[in-house]
């Protein structure tokens, strides 16, 4: 070997390999009998494949700007105290990086639940995200904007989400000193007109219409248009398509199409305390309803939620073809019957996992 040209690494190897530039270096110079035949060969299988491994993940994830911090795995342990086993606490920022929720985006069943948790940390826990959690937060956001306008669906979920972020953003930078703000002022100030411009661009948002031979709405029969209103657990959704046709119009006014409404989302003595009455006695259920809003919540139903594993202490997504197909629960669970420990997580349960 002394006639090759190998490098500093190489030429000082004292028969124990240890940094991986050498070993890249001594691979690709050396004879593939000298390595197999060397008494380390365990230790370069072992460690320094190991360590070279994590350094071109770690090396992938540094160059490449445009990759956040996502994991493979969907689901996080949250632990609430420190043991021997587990240090330091799970934070609602380590959460929000580990749970995939750029993934989830794309998924309709799981869209309005993602896009109800932003809102949520928007209003409360925007402070609480680490840089790195928060960088997170607004590439994720930047992903469903960018969806709504290319597919113009539930835009108005969007336009609330923003509209209490950048009001959020308004009180966090007129206070600040008042407030911990993690970063720079002048990357809150950037993200600021970085959510006006995407307001701004909602706002201009034109709905095309696709013209195809395919049926329409127009086309389906009274009584099956009534049933898709029946089945709108939001008023807003009602009053939105009750715009499109009039018979859809005619339809959207049902008293006891807002009637059922009412009585799904609010309890009875709810209803003695806002009454509202027509001039011949009749209840309002249509005022009922958006009057009741003001003052209390309505129920929340998403299509796929996380599940939080009450055996395991884990929080996870689950995927229904994965464990259809494969009979996997979506985390590595230990109990004999995993699915009777399984709970949904709203939004707001979600924040409060991480209140400590």
């Amino acid at each position: 070997m002394a006639g090759k040209d190998v490098s500093p690494g190489v030429r000082n190897l004292k028969g124990r390999i240890t940094s991986v530039t050498s070993v890249t270096a001594y691979s690709f110079q050396t004879p593939l009998q000298y390595i197999l035949n060397s008494e380390d060969e365990e230790i370069f299988n072992n460690e320094e494949h190991g360590y070279a491994s994590k350094k071109r993940k770690k090396d992938h994830f540094r160059n490449d700007t445009n990759t956040q911090c996502f994991y493979r795995e969907k689901w996080i342990y949250v632990h609430k105290e420190s043991t021997r086993e587990r240090h330091g606490y799970c934070t609602l920022g380590e959460a929000f990086n580990r749970l995939d929720f750029s993934s989830a985006i794309q998924d309709t069943r799981r869209f309005n639940y993602v896009v109800r948790l932003l809102q949520l940390i928007a209003k409360s826990q925007l402070t609480s995200l680490s840089g790195v959690a928060q960088k997170n937060y607004f590439h994720i956001l930047d992903k469903i904007v960018q969806k709504v306008l290319s597919d113009h669906q539930n835009p108005r979920l969007i336009k609330d989400l923003l509209q209490d972020l950048s009001s959020t953003l308004c009180i966090l930078i007129r206070g600040v000193g008042k407030s911990v703000l993690v970063g720079n002022i002048n990357i809150w100030i950037c993200r600021l007109e970085t959510v006006l411009s995407w307001q701004q661009q909602l706002q201009n948002l034109q709905m095309t219409k696709h013209v195809s031979g395919g049926l329409t709405l127009s086309d389906l029969p009274v009584h099956m248009l009534n049933n898709i209103l029946y089945r709108l657990s939001d008023g807003w959704d009602i009053v939105t398509l009750g715009q499109v046709t009039p018979t859809l119009a005619v339809l959207s006014e049902d008293r006891r199409l807002w009637k059922k409404l009412c009585q799904y989302h609010f309890a009875e003595k709810q209803f003695c305390r806002h009454l509202i009455l027509s001039e011949k006695g009749h209840i309002e259920w249509k005022l009922m309803y958006f009057a009741l809003q003001k003052y209390y919540p309505t129920k929340e139903q998403y299509g796929d939620t996380l599940h939080f594993c009450r055996h395991c202490s884990i929080l996870f997504w689950k995927d229904r073809r994965l464990a259809l197909l494969l009979e996997d629960s979506g985390h590595p669970c230990t109990a004999a019957d995993p699915d009777s420990c399984f709970t949904p997580v709203s939004p707001q349960h979600f924040i409060d996992l991480f209140k400590f």
